[in-house]
């Protein structure tokens, strides 16, 4: 949702196994304002972010009265800067499902090359009233 929605568009690939998405950083984004000053570059966290949003699409039909909360983010890596004016499109994978735990694999690419990658875990918390 506004102001944190990081997801433009999406599509499942290969029968639901696997969810790209994309997201075109505008350069008006408030995470940008102070980060940095006359160079803008997302940051690392927002790209965590923005794989974890395009992650949750994969496990919808699971969120049903429950909120996917991270618990880990293992074997991730920065590989390059994103700036205003780039398109992330991100892919992502479940690599596991226990009970009320989920592991995801994803990354997120910018002409095609690796922007940021890793292991993304949640745990699917029930909604209280």
């Amino acid at each position: 949702r506004e102001p944190m929605l990081l997801v433009d568009s999406a599509e499942m690939e290969e029968g639901g196994e696997y969810v790209v998405s994309t997201y075109h950083v505008t350069g008006e984004e408030h995470f940008l304002k102070g980060h940095f000053p006359g160079f803008p570059v997302v940051p690392g966290v927002i790209l965590c972010e923005i794989m974890a949003q395009a992650s949750c699409l994969l496990i919808a039909d699971m969120l049903v009265d429950k909120l996917p909360f991270y618990t880990g983010m293992n074997s991730v890596k920065f590989k390059k800067q994103v700036r205003p004016g780039d398109t992330v499109v991100t892919r992502a994978k479940v690599e596991q499902k226990r009970s009320n735990m989920v592991i995801i694999n994803a990354s997120a690419t910018v002409d095609g090359k690796i922007c940021s990658s890793g292991m993304l875990s949640f745990a699917l918390v029930p909604k209280e009233g």
